[in-house]
């Protein structure tokens, strides 16, 4: 048995079935000598280092890009218009909102006539109130002149700031319904979107899944089923309207925005050189970039929760709000006002109804409907 020989550190080992190394090639294969090598590779962070590429704000060619695409960016920028449908026959022509003869709100009903809209003889318009000596039934504060006691005006002057009363101004047209039916036509939807309104996101909503979105009719004439509502009655609807996907909560907003606009021109590029092999080539590629494009300007538009989620905004929601923290955790008709009222002031929506239950006029008394 033959015992295996120490070797030195530079010694060198000789096999006996090769030869001699001779040239470059034979002294790297038989480990004499060693090589140099380099990989390179792309990293995230390389998709970031043009910032005339790759910004926070959508880039130029993208937004190009957006409207050829057609993707709205804004409503129609008409008034925002919100249906409030109070189920049941809730009266408001001349016992809330005052009605009067051909010269308008101050050409004042008979007391029978008054009676018929659910005012009783003691507290007509003309009429002296008993408990302070003076005619002081009318109020018009908002414009509008409503009746003092109405719990429509004590709801808006409970939320109204002072400094915008002088911007509120009102009109009221009278319309004869009936009770406890959903068979009324006179939700306004689409009509109203036949004039013109529409949303960035949606064009209708409601708070029913109905065909109007709440619970009155949409008249025959006006009805548009590529218009009908979207429900919405609830703040989780309004912010699973956009989906920006896990990239936004992986990086800050604006990194999210450029990776992904980044993706958009690596991806065009790679159409401008391939061919799908289909007639409507160029048809199949338009949908793919406008894909991409879509993507990227959701999550620049709507990569921050608090552009959609109403509980965020404190214009609604908070001291300076409409609504308490409280208010909107207990009720649930906050919640669904405040979800409509964010996506048709904010432009998302063209228009929205919210409805209400249970404003029943059985007994002839307004009141009855506000218990």
């Amino acid at each position: 048995m033959n015992r295996r020989k120490n070797f030195g550190r530079n010694e060198p080992l000789r096999h006996a079935d090769h030869n001699r190394p001779r040239t470059r090639r034979e002294f790297l294969s038989q480990g004499f000598i060693s090589g140099a090598g380099l990989l390179a590779g792309p990293t995230l962070f390389s998709l970031f280092a043009n910032p005339r590429t790759a910004r926070a704000a959508l880039s130029n060619d993208l937004q190009t890009l957006r409207d050829s695409c057609g993707i709205a960016v804004q409503g129609a920028g008409k008034i925002p218009f919100i249906a409030i449908d109070l189920a049941g026959g809730a009266n408001i022509s001349g016992s809330n909102v005052l009605v009067g003869k051909q010269e308008g709100q101050f050409d004042f009903l008979s007391t029978a006539g008054y009676s018929k809209l659910g005012l009783p003889g003691d507290m007509v318009p003309g009429a002296v109130n008993p408990d302070t000596g003076v005619n002081d039934f009318v109020n018009t504060d908002l414009g509008l002149a409503f009746h003092s006691d109405s719990a429509f005006l004590r709801g808006m002057l409970d939320k109204i700031s002072l400094e915008n009363l002088g911007n509120i101004n009102g009109a009221v047209i009278p319309a004869r319904s009936d009770n406890d039916t959903g068979n009324n036509p006179h939700n306004p939807m689409y009509g109203i979107n036949k004039a013109g309104a529409d949303g960035e996101l949606l064009t209708l909503i409601g708070t029913r899944s109905s065909d109007s979105g709440g619970n009155s009719m949409a008249p025959d004439a006006m009805f548009d089923p590529t218009a009908r509502p979207t429900k919405v009655d609830r703040p989780s609807d309004v912010t699973g309207l956009v989906d920006t996907g896990k990239l936004v909560g992986l990086l800050e907003q604006s990194d999210a925005v450029a990776v992904m606009e980044s993706i958009q021109r690596i991806s065009d590029m790679k159409l401008n050189r391939a061919d799908t092999k289909v007639s409507a080539d160029e048809v199949l590629k338009d949908l793919v970039r406008c894909g991409y494009v879509k993507a990227a300007d959701l999550s620049d538009r709507f990569g921050d929760p608090g552009t959609l989620d109403p509980e965020l905004d404190t214009n609604i929601v908070g001291p300076g709000g409409i609504f308490s923290q409280a208010e909107i955790d207990n009720e649930s008709r906050f919640r669904k006002t405040a979800s409509v009222m964010k996506l048709v002031l904010n432009g998302f929506a063209g228009a929205g109804t919210i409805e209400m239950g249970g404003y029943d006029y059985h007994t002839g008394e307004r009141a009855t409907g506000e218990i």
